[in-house]
């Protein structure tokens, strides 16, 4: 039986990690964690926060999905949404999901990302 999502791949081009880096360690506050030695060698770089984690992959012909993305769940969603704007990241309000606010973004290589917190 499925227990948990371990984690989350995600492509970008080649060339990107600094970018990336900046975006997910800066701007979203993750932590980066070492790639093992033997995918190391692909590129791409892994960020982690608490039990989630996300695998940037190098992907040559790379092109961001239109819909397929992360949904990340935040606290103090509106603190964490000024985080990101304060960082010079687009926020997208959406107040479509029943129970929950939420926001759309995008990191620096057009991967969509949701962020969400359930309302009390």
């Amino acid at each position: 039986m499925i227990a948990a999502v371990d984690h989350v791949q995600l492509a970008a081009p080649e060339g990107s990690q600094d970018a990336l880096r900046t975006y997910y360690v800066d701007t979203l506050g993750m932590t980066e964690i070492a790639n093992p030695p033997a995918l190391a060698v692909r590129g791409g770089c892994w960020f982690q926060a608490g039990p989630v984690q996300l695998h940037l992959g190098i992907e040559p012909g790379f092109r961001p999905a239109k819909k397929a993305h992360p949904g990340l769940r935040v606290t103090d969603i509106e603190a964490f949404a000024a985080r990101l704007e304060k960082r010079g990241a687009e926020v997208r309000w959406d107040g479509e999901l029943p129970g929950h606010r939420r926001f759309f973004s995008h990191d620096p290589v057009g991967n969509r990302l949701e962020f969400l917190e359930p309302v009390a």
